[in-house]
């Protein structure tokens, strides 16, 4: 993928433009750059068509340009974040309009949330594992587009009947005569003809890149280190500011002594803010040298005393309690009063913070009549809306110039950030580089939320669960994110997998919302709903199996007859892991299915846990359905670390609170996975004709309850509490 000499470039973002020209400037732009073919992508759920390009022409979701050098950008309607998603959606393109992948110029779409929206979560949003989902046939259809009109453009040149020519490789050819003109000087003609209201896509299977091996598009630049990442913003007179929050969480400021970091070389400004002070710099180094001199008295309020221990007491009394029916099939009373036996367990989750290797980080100038902010972000739309509201501006005064994202994990779909360094820079003259450490990074993210869970299964004299009761205790992200889809006193996400994919006869899905106090934030985190449920039912069910002497993978495919890809995936894992197989002792085989994003996947964990119950994870073998998988490696590449993702909290994830403050900063005190703890991983995609499901979170959900079921199987002991305590696995 080339990004020089873009016709978008910006000096501050470098490498993939930001596309954050109006709609109509994109246009008037593009066509001055040599003029060319431009096709305007509507998305499902909007009103737009491919329209060829002219001024006050349709605007776009996604805009597929071709100049008359024969090169094509898309404007992307989703953002890069590690997943591979602009390597995928370029492919879908690519495959249609008949060019090299590698050809396909990217840049990032602008804040837009009428033409932009993703038609799975209604907004402009990356997030949810719904890239792919969203954009597999439009884009695909994009192309197609372009490529009848190319060679209607090549047939009146020639004048012969389209029908004679083909398209392959960037050139239109004449069959018959071997006459052949590249798609560059085709863009200028192709673009005066009338846009086809409907063209037929090409038969998926025969495509010629789907599921092929592919370089990653984004790669190169992110080895070379052209890729820019809001880290990397460099606008001209910029400043760099350091925060300090409050340590406590929902603390504010009292008093500032900013004497001593005035005095160091560089620091030009101390910010004050209701909850943070902020340093502003030439440089980092002057900042950071400033915030170790500043003086700052904090109001810790009403969480000076706040602990962990009181947030899990909370949990605990709000779950015993009945909650709103999220779910109600049968009557799981009735069937407990006849059952043979009946089993009750508790499963918690500790808070977690997200770690992206790019701690949160926003440039942004203010000035009296507009506002602009460079940042990496998952919600452009929200973060315009925001910086506006702080602003006062109107939306179309505020310009968000979008970066590749180091990691977003969910932390990203939250603006608090933006808000935070607007507010810096409205105080500030100059454009301002606004930096969280590390430290603030981890001990102010907005984190996933606790989860306390109650579950409990009736058996009948076979031991075959007959009822299934689930009670899910914990915060709403939805009440605070987005509020119009927490209805009834449900949070919908919170109780995503609650009961898992099966078919049980008697089935009840509660939800209780119990929030930590103000100044404590949740948010979502990868995997969402279903990783925290997957853990509890995934980890249940194989004590119910246990219970009735059956086992694991039979007992699943036996609540299953529904979902014939569900047993296909377990028979698959069977088959590739060795299932049933001996093993040493201290050694264990756990497996775990789920049925999320519009995938299915299974995973089995072998485990070898030590004398004093330190655990090592040996090996992964997951075998996922996505549907069609585009781009095979990138789908390995997303279970791979989706597992190391849920490993490192399986091992070492936890946020504790302590006098209102959090106990973790950096990673040594929040470590992730390290190298000599990842597992030989091995990822086997199910060959499908199916429509595209997600990826970037399967791998997180399954992880954590096979390899806890694995520890049971190599020790005999159970564990419903994240993470691993190895204290409780000692041997006696």
């Amino acid at each position: 993928m080339k990004h020089d000499d873009l016709p978008m470039a910006d000096a501050a973002t470098g490498g993939l433009t930001d596309a954050a020209l109006t709609r109509r400037s994109f246009v008037r732009a593009a066509l001055a750059a040599g003029g060319g073919l431009m096709l305007s992508v509507g998305l499902p759920g909007n009103e737009g068509k491919a329209v060829a390009a002219q001024p006050e022409a349709f605007s776009p979701n996604a805009v597929v340009r071709i100049d008359t050098r024969g090169v094509v950008t898309l404007v992307m309607p989703r953002v890069e974040m590690g997943q591979g998603i602009y390597t995928t959606v370029a492919t879908l393109i690519a495959d249609e309009l008949e060019v090299d992948p590698a050809s396909v110029r990217l840049a990032h779409a602008p804040a837009d949330e009428k033409q932009y929206t993703n038609p799975l979560n209604g907004a402009q949003i990356t997030g949810g594992s719904t890239s792919v989902r969203s954009t597999w046939e439009p884009m695909r259809r994009a192309g197609a587009t372009g490529r009848v009109m190319l060679i209607g453009a090549a047939a009146r040149q020639w004048k012969v009947d389209p029908a004679t020519c083909r398209a392959s490789n960037g050139v239109v050819e004449h069959i018959p005569t071997r006459r052949r003109i590249a798609y560059g000087r085709l863009a200028s003609a192709a673009a005066a003809l009338p846009v086809p209201a409907e063209v037929a896509l090409k038969d998926a299977n025969a495509s010629k890149l789907f599921g092929k091996p592919m370089q990653r598009l984004d790669g190169p630049d992110k080895v070379n280190g052209r890729a820019r990442f809001g880290l990397d913003a460099n606008v001209p007179g910029m400043k760099v500011a350091l925060i300090a929050n409050s340590p406590v969480l929902g603390g504010r400021v009292a008093a500032v002594d900013d004497a001593q970091a005035k005095a160091v070389k560089g620091v030009r400004q101390i910010v004050r803010i209701d909850n943070a002070v902020a340093v502003v710099a030439d440089h980092v180094g002057a900042a950071r040298k400033g915030m170790a001199a500043l003086v700052v008295r904090w109001d810790e309020g009403l969480n000076a005393s706040y602990s962990t221990q009181q947030l899990v007491e909370s949990l605990a009394k709000a779950s015993a309690r009945p909650g709103a029916t999220a779910r109600e099939e049968g009557d799981t009373v009735a069937a407990a009063r006849g059952a043979a036996k009946t089993l009750s367990a508790v499963f918690e989750q500790p808070f977690l913070a997200h770690a992206c290797m790019e701690p949160v980080n926003c440039t942004v100038h203010v000035r009296r009549d507009a506002c602009d902010l460079w940042l990496g972000t998952q919600v452009p739309a929200r973060a315009q809306a925001a910086a506006a509201q702080v602003t006062g501006l109107p939306a179309d005064r505020v310009q968000v110039h979008n970066h590749l994202l180091g990691g977003g994990f969910g932390r990203r779909l939250d603006i608090d950030f933006v808000v935070q360094a607007v507010r810096i820079g409205q105080q500030v003259g100059s454009p301002v580089k606004v930096v969280w450490t590390r430290e603030e990074d981890t001990q102010h993210s907005t984190f996933r939320p606790y989860h306390y869970n109650r579950l409990s299964a009736s058996l009948d004299a076979s031991g075959k669960p007959i009822a299934w009761h689930h009670r899910v205790t914990a915060s709403s992200i939805l009440a605070r994110w987005a509020p119009a889809r927490f209805q009834n006193d449900i949070d919908g996400d919170a109780i995503r997998d609650a009961a898992g994919p099966y078919a049980f006869p008697n089935v009840l899905v509660e939800y209780v919302r119990e929030e930590p106090p103000p100044g404590i934030t949740t948010g979502f985190w990868r995997g969402v709903g279903h990783m925290q449920n997957a853990f509890p039912v995934e980890c249940f069910l194989d004590e119910v199996a246990q219970q009735a002497s059956t086992d694991p993978i039979a007992l699943r495919k036996s609540l299953l007859e529904k979902h014939p890809r569900a047993r296909h995936v377990l028979d698959l894992v069977v088959q590739k892991s060795g299932w049933g197989t001996p093993l040493p002792a201290g050694k264990g085989r756990g497996v775990a299915l789920t049925f999320c994003f519009g995938s299915y996947a299974a995973q089995v964990s072998e485990v070898t846990v030590g004398a004093e119950g330190e655990v090592k994870v040996d090996r992964m073998v997951i075998v996922i359905d996505c549907g069609r998988a585009i781009t095979p490696d990138t789908v390995v590449a997303q279970m791979q670390g989706g597992a190391v993702f849920g490993l490192s909290a399986v091992l070492h994830g936890n946020i504790t609170i302590k006098d209102g403050r959090v106990e973790q900063g950096n990673f040594d005190t929040y470590p992730v996975l390290r190298m000599n703890e990842v597992p030989v991983i091995e990822t086997h995609i199910v060959e499908s004709t199916e429509a595209p499901g997600g990826v970037g979170e399967v791998g997180t959900v399954v992880t954590a309850p096979s390899v806890l079921n694995a520890i049971f199987a190599a020790t005999g002991k159970r564990i419903r509490k994240l993470p691993i305590a190895p204290e409780e696995l000692k041997r006696a």
